[in-house]
C-alpha cells in the first residue's frame, strides 16, 4: 500500500546508517501492531542480507502502544527471529521503565544489550558501532 500526502507518519521509521549491518529504528509517538509489523519488515531486510545484525531504537516522545501488538503472531514471529539474528542491541531514550525491562530481560537472550539516555545518543552509536548517515542536501 503505497502512503499519500495526507497519510500520518509511521511511529516506527527507519534510521539511515554507515553499515548494511547496522539497522537503525526510531520510535515516534504512540505505535501499534502495523507500525510493528513494518518494523519487521525492516529487521528481515537486513536479515536477508546478513546473518548477523546490530540494532539502535531511538525512542523519542513515547507515548505508548496498542497491547494487542504486544500479542499479535507477526509480532511473536518477529521477536523469535530477532532472537536469531541481532547481535547487539541498544536503546536510547524511551520511558524510564524501559532501562528497567532491558536490564531483566537482556540477560536471557544471547543479545547484548545496553540502554542509554537520549543525551547519550552519541555514545550508543560508539558502542553499536556505527552511526547514523546524514541527509545529503
Amino acid at each position: 500500500m503505497k502512503m499519500t500526502a495526507t497519510d500520518p507518519l509511521p511511529a516506527i521509521r527507519r534510521i539511515d546508517t554507515d553499515r548494511g549491518d547496522l539497522c537503525g529504528l526510531e520510535i515516534v509517538g504512540h505505535f501499534t501492531s502495523n507500525d510493528l509489523e513494518n518494523a519487521y519488515g525492516l529487521l528481515e531486510a537486513a536479515y536477508a542480507q546478513h546473518e548477523k545484525v546490530d540494532l539502535l531504537v531511538r525512542i523519542r516522545h513515547y507515548e505508548g502502544f496498542d497491547w494487542g501488538a504486544v500479542f499479535d503472531e507477526s509480532t511473536v514471529r518477529g521477536k523469535a527471529q530477532a532472537l536469531r539474528h541481532i547481535r547487539n542491541y541498544a536503546v536510547v531514550g524511551g520511558p524510564t521503565w524501559m532501562r528497567a525491562v532491558l536490564a531483566v530481560f537482556g540477560p536471557l537472550t544471547s543479545i547484548r544489550t545496553r540502554h542509554f539516555d537520549m543525551a547519550d545518543e552519541s555514545k550508543a552509536w560508539v558502542w553499536i558501532g556505527g552511526s547514523e548517515k546524514q541527509p545529503k542536501n
